[in-house]
C-alpha cells in the first residue's frame, strides 16, 4: 500500500532523512521506532506532503505522493494524527470530530461514523459538548484519533499516541488502535517511543537512528532482538 524508495528530506540545509526506504502492506500495523530526533516524525510529515522529499519516491498504491500536495494526499485516504494532538481547543468535542469529515458529503455514513467513534471512546460521548481544552491529555488523544477516523482513512499515520499519557490510558489507546485495524481494516503506520507496546500490536517494525533505517523485520523478532532490548526495552 505504501512504499518509500530512498527518500531524502531536508530542513533548509540540514538533512533529516537519509535514503529512507520502507514498505507498509494493506491491513498491517507497522511500527516505526527510534529515539527523539531519529527522523520518525519527519518520515510521517514527508509521507503527508508537509515536508516534501528533496529526492526519492513515495508511492501510495501506485500513486506518487511525492508529487502531490497535502490536501490531495488526504483525499486519497492518507490521514495523519500529529504528535501533540493539535485539536481545536476552543471548539467542542463534537465540532472537532465533525471537522474530520470536511471533505465528505455522505451525510448518513458520517452520522454512522460519528456513532462508531463514540462507541470506541465512550468518554468523548459523555463530553461531546465540552470544549477540547477542558479534556485530559488522554481524552485529547482520543479526540485527535476520532477526528482522523471521520476522514475515512485507508492509511492512518499515528505520531507518538502514547506521549505524556498515564500507563493505563496508554494501554487503552493501544487496544483501540488494534481494534481500529481489525474492525475497519485500516492500515496503520505507528511512530512510537514505547517500543514494547508498539511491537506487541505491530506486524512489522523499522528502527531509525539519525535519519536512517538501521533495522527492520517481523515485530515478534524485533521484540526478541538483544540490541532492541538493550536500546528500547530496558534490557529486559
Amino acid at each position: 500500500m505504501l512504499r518509500l524508495n530512498n527518500v531524502n528530506t531536508f530542513y533548509g540545509n540540514i538533512q533529516a532523512l537519509h535514503d529512507v526506504s520502507l514498505e507498509v502492506k494493506e491491513g498491517e500495523i507497522v511500527a516505526l521506532l527510534g529515539a527523539n530526533g531519529a527522523g520518525k516524525t519527519t518520515t510521517l510529515m514527508t509521507i503527508s506532503g508537509i515536508v516534501p522529499p528533496q529526492t526519492g519516491e513515495i508511492f501510495y498504491n501506485k500513486t506518487p505522493l511525492h508529487l502531490m500536495k497535502p490536501d490531495e494526499i488526504v483525499k486519497l485516504g492518507v490521514c495523519q494524527v500529529p504528535e501533540g494532538r493539535h485539536i481545536f481547543p476552543h471548539l467542542s468535542v463534537s465540532e472537532n470530530i465533525d471537522l474530520g469529515a470536511f471533505l465528505r458529503r455522505d451525510k448518513e455514513q458520517i452520522r454512522k461514523d460519528v456513532e462508531y467513534v463514540y462507541d470506541l471512546f465512550p468518554q468523548l460521548a459523555v463530553r461531546k459538548n465540552q470544549l477540547g481544552e477542558t479534556l485530559s491529555g488522554g481524552e485529547q488523544q482520543m479526540l485527535a484519533i476520532s477526528r482522523a477516523l471521520l476522514s475515512k482513512p485507508k492509511l492512518l499515520l499515528l505520531d507518538e499516541p502514547s506521549l505524556g499519557l498515564a500507563p493505563i490510558i496508554v494501554r487503552q489507546i493501544f487496544d483501540i488502535i488494534k481494534q481500529i485495524n481489525r474492525e475497519s481494516k485500516t492500515t496503520i503506520l505507528l511512530v512510537e517511543q514505547n517500543a514494547n507496546l508498539a511491537l506487541q500490536i505491530a506486524d512489522k517494525g523499522y528502527v531509525m537512528e539519525t535519519g536512517k533505517i538501521r533495522l527492520s523485520g517481523d515485530a515478534k523478532d524485533l521484540l526478541n532482538n538483544d540490541d532492541i532490548k538493550k536500546a528500547y526495552l530496558g534490557g529486559v
